[in-house]
């Protein structure tokens, strides 16, 4: 973080880009906040962060970004969602889970394609790019479109091949293919810097042991991230322990599935022992307090989670199931929900914004990459503008971001060095043709949805 901490070859000269004159939130363990500070960026990763007045003498920067009244800080990381779902937002409301999943899952094999995909991705994006999200964890069909989406965008995508062993998958697969296909599409992918292979197996109730095996050899075999659901309401619990003799998580334990490159979507409904495993074997969560709020769910015990030393972090789920992809919001109810049990210091204010940036970073195996401003990180920021009535006065950055911030405060986002948005207006998507290409598609798939 200071200069004398940078290799020679590294101090001073030539930068793709300096973000100055804003107070730096950067999320190292020390919680270090540099006034009047900027960071200092190179060939997509940071160089140094440090005081502004020092590091604009010292670098020549191709584009620079005023941040002066502003609070600078790593890009927010979602770490559960099915980005493409946005299509279908506002069809299965105020239902639950199950319901929730007897009106999608019939749907999305209607109107799923490759292009209705990329269509809603390139929403997906924009709605995430202008709320300060600059990576997620994606777990949705058709996943060759989505990162073909980001990476023409410069957005940070994780996803991979999905398991889901149901009638009619969206893609026409049957699952007694998906694996050589899954194997295929590992073989020839190479990740994108500060992204890794991801294998998701949707749940514990719609793939069956044996299934859930052998897909989690194939993400092992590539050191892919295992992403699954798990013992997101009670009633899940229930319907896996009559199919399998076992609740969710005690039969991923059961099954060698549980480890420090797994990560569970919601773990909602766990015991003390499903808590005492997922920390002994290393596995992260992502937890969705919205979506899981909305659809009735439960509250997940992330107290006791983190009291064990678990990861957790934060997620908005599809955009279906919590109508948005705010990532803001859900730091806001994460602070907020875990006080209902009548302690206030249950999470705190800094606790979800780390849950939103360094945990969710270190929730994907990609801590030593992302989720703070530190030398050698990937260059992933964003600007939110403090000049607004409802982010005065400063007196806490942490309590500014947690319980007054706003997706619309985010003003400038940066991925890997790359400006995806400066100013408020997208500069690698052209907003207007996204927005009509996203409603000619939902439009489209519900016409022939009804024909």
């Amino acid at each position: 973080m200071h200069t004398t901490d940078l290799p020679a070859q590294d101090r001073g000269g030539s930068i793709d880009l300096l973000v100055h004159g804003g107070d730096v939130l950067t999320v190292d363990a020390a919680g270090t906040v540099v006034a009047d500070g900027a960071v200092a960026v190179r060939g997509g990763r940071v160089v140094e962060v440090g005081p502004a007045d020092r590091l604009r003498t010292t670098y020549e920067a191709a584009e620079e970004i005023d941040a002066r009244g502003c609070l600078v800080l790593p890009g927010l990381i979602n770490t559960h969602t099915h980005l493409a779902m946005n299509l279908m937002r506002g069809i299965a409301d105020d239902v639950t889970l199950q319901g929730f999943l007897e009106r999608v899952i019939p749907r999305e094999a209607e109107i799923l394609s490759p292009e209705t995909v990329a269509a809603a991705m390139r929403g997906a994006v924009a709605e995430s790019v202008r709320g300060g999200v600059t990576t997620a964890l994606d777990m949705f069909w058709f996943h060759e479109a989505a990162l073909s989406v980001a990476r023409d965008a410069g957005w940070r995508l994780l996803t991979g091949p999905t398991f889901m062993d149901v009638p009619g998958p969206p893609d026409g697969r049957p699952y007694a293919e998906r694996l050589d296909w899954a194997a295929e599409h590992l073989k020839a992918y190479t990740p994108a810097p500060g992204t890794r292979p991801v294998v998701c197996a949707h749940s514990t109730y719609t793939l069956n042991p044996e299934q859930l095996t052998a897909i989690a050899a194939l993400a092992r075999e590539h050191g892919a991230l295992l992403h699954v659901h798990a013992a997101e309401n009670a009633a899940e619990v229930e319907n896996v322990l009559a199919l399998h003799g076992m609740r969710p998580v005690e039969l991923l334990d059961s099954l060698g599935l549980l480890g420090p490159d797994t990560l569970l979507a919601h773990a909602v409904d766990l015991t003390d022992a499903e808590i005492a495993a997922i920390a002994r074997t290393g596995t992260t969560v992502a937890h969705c307090p919205v979506s899981n709020l909305k659809l009735g769910c439960g509250i997940a015990r992330v107290p006791e989670l983190l009291a064990a030393g678990v990861t957790v972090g934060l997620g908005t789920d599809g955009a279906v199931a919590s109508n948005t992809l705010d990532l803001f919001g859900v730091i806001k109810v994460a602070a907020l929900v875990h006080k209902a049990g009548g302690d206030p210091t249950a999470v705190g204010a800094e606790q979800t914004v780390r849950m939103a940036t360094i945990e969710a970073a270190r929730a994907v195996g990609l801590g030593d990459q992302l989720g703070s401003l530190e030398a050698g990180k990937r260059a992933d920021l964003i600007v939110v503008d403090l000049a607004r009535p409802h982010l005065a006065p400063r007196h806490d950055p942490w309590s500014t971001l947690a319980y007054a911030a706003a997706a619309a405060d985010v003003r400038d986002t940066v991925v890997d060095g790359r400006v995806l948005m400066r100013g408020r207006e997208l500069r690698t998507l052209d907003e207007a043709d996204v927005l009509r290409a996203f409603q000619e598609a939902a439009t489209s798939t519900e016409a022939a949805r009804t024909a």
